[in-house]
């Protein structure tokens, strides 16, 4: 695939803003989730490391379920005290009494919500400025499959039909309304499938079908439109191409309650069979074309950490002394990183390119983050000056995840309005020049807020809950401590006021 260039409107010579290839790297948005599994809303996983899979192989870039409540054998092991004859006063300055009292066993894990959070930021950099090393420093397409999982055994407390029932219906309704905007682009600038060397024929018409239920890879065209028009012309590639990710979360959670089943009986074996069927399928040893292929290669690569979220949950990662944990998963992860210097791929340490690399380092990765998983009820200290932002980007991670790339291509025919600007000299036009990929990170933002609001909606009628255009979550103010209840008079109306 050929790398798309912009046009400047000044009659600037050419320079390219924007690399398919980076885009094609699409990221796990995951399940953005309540403790409460009714009022889960899908979360990609977003976003991403891993392969793209539609049409020709491209690579691919890439609530937080409780933790188990202290066993009744624990309990049982407590020395008894006797009450004491008058109660204990709260007081403000001893941290300590809330630091000790026992955690929610209900409720969001913020340590979780950041991490999809971190996850998010990362892929969109990742797409707009195709750093190969991020996809070492945070592998977030492990990551949020891993949450993802997590969430999925939660659920599976349930009937399986109606779990997984209530997945499809949160994953569908956001991709119906991206569907039926990018193929009203795609026909509007000329595409005819019938006629597409790559698409065409009756079987073309028949993968249509992908844009409403993503089982497969979805059609589009490789190079649409001209260069004079405003956007590239891999605009569909790169737009379609983050879809891969819908199937691979699909197949997960059609797989789930045998894996499950699977991991209860043999956790060992179930935990690593993904990695061993990655070193088969992802190294060529065994080679599957096409997109069964591609979609198989995915599953193995990530089917690890989607299983790291079961042993997450059902308490097996807390059974394993930590030092073993970090120390098997550091040499996991060395492994990776030493396959990948004999393997490097046509952008160098990019993991989207290698497979088992990608597999190992993640599943190592992953091991960590949940090993030293703090279970933050809220957010603790500096991090708390950015909750609103953690909650809004877990409310809205599959919107976030499918319309970053458009979103992140709609950025370079407006900034390059500013060629056409009278006081634009020499001097200003190379400043822009070199600064112009941070100018497209610094206005994404502002139009990822705007596709929230017109249609991140969408998220809430899947999941069955009131519509909300800015969800950044409201909470009341805590209880003074000894405060007793409000008086009948006065302090009713008040506490009205503020729970609204």
């Amino acid at each position: 695939m050929t790398h798309g260039q912009n046009t400047d409107p000044g009659g600037h010579p050419e320079e390219p803003r924007y690399d398919a290839g980076w885009v094609m790297s699409p990221f796990d948005t995951t399940d953005t989730s309540s403790a409460s599994d009714a009022s889960s809303s899908f979360n990609a996983s977003i976003g991403s490391d891993g392969s793209g899979g539609f049409g020709t192989r491209v690579p691919a870039e890439n609530p937080g379920s409780p933790f188990e409540a202290p066993s009744a054998s624990a309990a049982s092991r407590a020395p008894s005290v006797p009450a004491p004859t008058t109660p204990a006063t709260p007081s403000a300055s001893s941290p300590s009494s809330a630091s000790s009292a026992p955690k929610k066993a209900s409720g969001r894990d913020r340590y979780l919500d950041l991490l999809r959070t971190l996850a998010l930021i990362r892929v969109v950099m990742y797409h707009l400025f195709g750093w190969a090393w991020l996809t070492v420093l945070f592998p977030s397409m492990g990551v949020m499959f891993a949450l993802a999982g997590s969430l999925m055994a939660r659920s599976l407390k349930r009937p399986a039909l109606g779990v997984i029932r209530g997945r499809i219906r949160r994953l569908l309704p956001p991709l119906w309304i991206f569907s039926a905007v990018m193929l009203a682009m795609m026909f509007a600038a000329g595409w005819n499938i019938s006629e597409d060397p790559d698409n065409g024929g009756t079987w073309g018409m028949i993968e249509l079908f992908n844009y409403i239920v993503p089982i497969g890879a979805p059609p589009f065209p490789w190079s649409i439109g001209d260069k004079s028009g405003l956007l590239e012309q891999t605009w569909a590639v790169q737009s379609a191409g983050v879809l891969w990710y819908l199937r691979a979360y699909l197949w997960f959670v059609l797989a789930s309650p045998l894996l499950l089943w699977a991991f209860r009986r043999a956790p060992w074996p179930t935990l690593l069979a993904p990695l061993g069927l990655t070193a088969v399928v992802g190294t060529g040893i065994v080679n599957i074309p096409g997109e069964t292929g591609n979609a198989v290669s995915d599953f193995a690569v990530y089917g690890g950490c989607w299983v790291l979220g079961f042993a997450h949950y059902e308490g097996m990662l807390q059974q394993i002394p930590r030092y073993v944990a970090v120390s098997c998963s550091t040499l996991l992860m060395a492994f990776g990183l030493w396959w990948a210097s004999g393997h490097l791929g046509p952008d160098g340490w990019d993991l989207n390119d290698i497979p088992l690399a990608q597999a190992t380092w993640s599943f190592g990765f992953v091991v960590i983050l949940l090993q030293y998983s703090p279970s933050w009820q809220d957010l603790p200290g500096r991090l708390k000056r950015w909750d609103k932002l953690v909650t809004l980007s877990n409310s809205r991670a599959m919107t976030i995840y499918l319309w970053h790339n458009l979103l992140i291509m709609a950025t370079v025919p407006i900034i390059d309005q500013l060629y056409d600007l009278p006081f634009m000299n020499d001097g200003m036009v190379s400043l822009l020049d070199t600064t112009y990929a941070l100018w497209m990170f610094v206005l994404v933002w502002p139009l990822i807020g705007l596709a929230i609001v017109c249609v991140g909606w969408i998220e809430d009628l899947a999941a069955k809950r009131s519509p909300r255009l800015w969800p950044t979550g409201t909470k009341k103010p805590p209880p003074r401590p000894g405060a007793g209840p409000p008086s009948h008079s006065h302090s009713r109306p008040r506490s009205r006021a503020r729970a609204r």
